[in-house]
């Protein structure tokens, strides 16, 4: 992966580039899924973080859990969760726009005063689309898309997983490297100059 393929990951519709990676320790919390499911994605969580170099950690201090899991059937459940409304601002309007847009997900990133990741929401409908992927693909999807703040196209034209002859589903390895790329503690958590991507190739393949 060269620079300018790393450059695009992070590069917006609206042709700026912004990169972020969590600093504080992720803590996450999953609501909606049966025992079973839940083991699932708290694995992919486990997996990704492992894979970053990064730390997890059993409460966040300022908001108790700071990567929540929402898994739903409609939009309209979102506005009954109790104060939702306190951690996403304009829940209302939001819910309106997902429902016109009939999405089936998505996510919501704060971030600190340098610009690192704060706190992530990811928002799942469970349509007949989301329902027929498999579990564990699903969360492995989920967990890499919310460990960095990729562009809003990263993922259109190629998922950041892959099959193998097994049938397995895993992560791209270069993806993967470019995750331990991201964390290295000699770069920046947050940047907005595309020059970063050159830092980051220069570190791809390194970060083992």
């Amino acid at each position: 992966m060269k620079a300018d393929d790393i450059s695009a990951l992070f590069t917006r519709s609206d042709h700026q580039f912004a990169f972020a990676r969590w600093a504080r320790p992720i803590v996450p919390v999953v609501f909606g899924v049966e025992d079973m499911t839940l083991g699932i994605v708290k694995g992919a969580i486990e997996a990704i973080v492992t894979l970053a170099g990064h730390k997890m950690a059993e409460a966040d201090p300022e908001i108790g859990a700071n990567l929540m899991f929402f898994f739903f059937r409609e939009w309209r459940e979102l506005p009954e969760v109790p104060n939702l409304d306190r951690l996403i601002t304009d829940l209302g309007p939001l819910v309106d726009r997902l429902e016109q847009a009939d999405a089936n997900q998505y996510r919501v990133f704060r971030f600190e005063e340098d610009g690192s990741i704060k706190a992530c929401f990811v928002f799942l409908r469970m349509d007949k689309h989301l329902s027929a992927v498999p579990a564990d693909t699903l969360a492995l999807s989920q967990v890499v898309q919310s460990v960095l703040l990729w562009s809003d196209t990263a993922f259109r034209a190629q998922s950041p997983l892959a099959r193998i002859d097994t049938g397995a589903t895993i992560l791209r390895p270069d993806i993967a490297d470019l995750i331990r790329a991201s964390y290295d503690p000699t770069l920046p958590n947050a940047a907005t100059d595309a020059a970063h991507a050159l830092r980051l190739e220069a570190r791809m393949g390194r970060a083992q």
